[in-house]
């Protein structure tokens, strides 16, 4: 089995696409297989609302997700697509700067 990749698309993406449009929207600009169970995240106009698309191997999904207050930090990419960890998504998803995060905490020893 193929570990589970994530990728964000770089750009802006209508969000009144639903999942076959983003899923030719992955094929052909991402140049990834939207049935390959790979998670796709998209991200509106605004920034504060993202699209996800995954093929579970049953069936496709479609999430999505609206910040109250904020935009999500979105990378600029020059091919189309970013390849992110799980850790970097769900860091994304709470609105935090994934690509510089600042731990809360330092060693208080160093032995």
């Amino acid at each position: 089995m193929t570990p589970v990749r994530v990728w964000l698309a770089a750009g802006l993406t209508d969000m009144r696409r639903g999942f076959n449009t983003l899923a030719a929207q992955a094929e052909k600009f991402l140049e990834e297989d939207p049935h390959s169970g790979h998670l796709f995240v998209f991200l509106g106009r605004w920034g504060d609302f993202l699209k996800f698309i995954w093929w579970d191997n049953q069936g496709a999904c479609l999430f999505s997700k609206r910040l109250e207050r904020g935009r999500f930090v979105w990378p600029a990419a020059r091919d189309g697509k970013v390849s992110v960890t799980a850790a970097q998504l769900s860091i994304l998803l709470e609105g935090i700067d994934w690509r510089m995060p600042k731990k809360t905490w330092r060693p208080l020893s160093t032995g």
